[in-house]
């Protein structure tokens, strides 16, 4: 799953005004962030093996401390705590929200991955395998993607640019479902990632940006 993990920023924003939609941005892929430092490092490895999956080329066969369940769980404790350091965004409901943010990503993931997310290390591996059902897998992460969002839509004011941005979520996740080639590299694979993480996290801040700046012309 790609896109259908923001669906728990948008519902995370909506829950929690304190948390910038970037940082959820951030959030929701801070495990796949990691994974991909992580492979860039040859800490965690992945093959590209064209046609592994209905969905994408990624054999994802060792990764224990960003996917595996306890490295999740631990990557969501650090949220909590990150919250906690931070003085306006300090609290219980803030912490346990964008920890569950972050542990949202393993959730999610399970449903769509083979069986390569493991309890930890490399023991007990599991995953639904929805990737092999390209179709399915698409209509899910748009469900899911498109829920959060109608979440989010009724909490804000200024919704064009919100509209907008999911529109381009949508469109982002067409293309990479049904056109994107598989990587060169393992690397390849991990940088494009990278870049896409940080694109988005970017253009959450700045449809949040134009929430603002709509909130200070009605109260003007």
């Amino acid at each position: 799953m790609f896109i259908g993990h923001y669906s728990a920023s948008f519902a995370g924003r909506a829950a929690e005004k304190r948390l910038p939609l970037w940082l959820l941005f951030v959030a929701v892929q801070f495990i796949d962030v990691l994974w991909a430092i992580f492979v860039l490092l040859g800490v965690e490895k992945v093959r590209i093996v064209p046609g592994f999956t209905a969905s994408n080329a990624l054999d994802l066969y060792y990764m224990p401390y960003t996917h595996s369940l306890l490295g999740a769980l631990g990557w969501s404790v650090i949220a909590y705590v990150f919250c906690q350091l931070i003085p306006r965004l300090r609290g219980k409901r803030t912490g346990l929200i964008l920890a569950a943010a972050v542990f949202s990503h393993w959730i999610l993931d399970l449903i769509v991955h083979r069986p390569d997310l493991a309890l930890y290390d490399s023991v007990g591996k599991m995953g639904f395998g929805l990737w092999n059902y390209r179709g399915v897998a698409f209509a899910l992460e748009m469900a899911v993607l498109f829920a959060g969002a109608a979440i989010f839509y009724r909490t804000v004011a200024h919704r064009g640019r919100l509209i907008a941005f999911v529109v381009f979520l949508a469109a982002f996740q067409v293309f990479g479902t049904f056109f994107f080639p598989p990587p060169p590299s393992d690397h390849a694979a991990a940088e494009t990632a990278l870049f896409a993480y940080v694109l988005l996290a970017l253009i959450a801040w700045w449809v949040e940006r134009g929430e603002a700046q709509s909130w200070a012309a009605r109260t003007a």
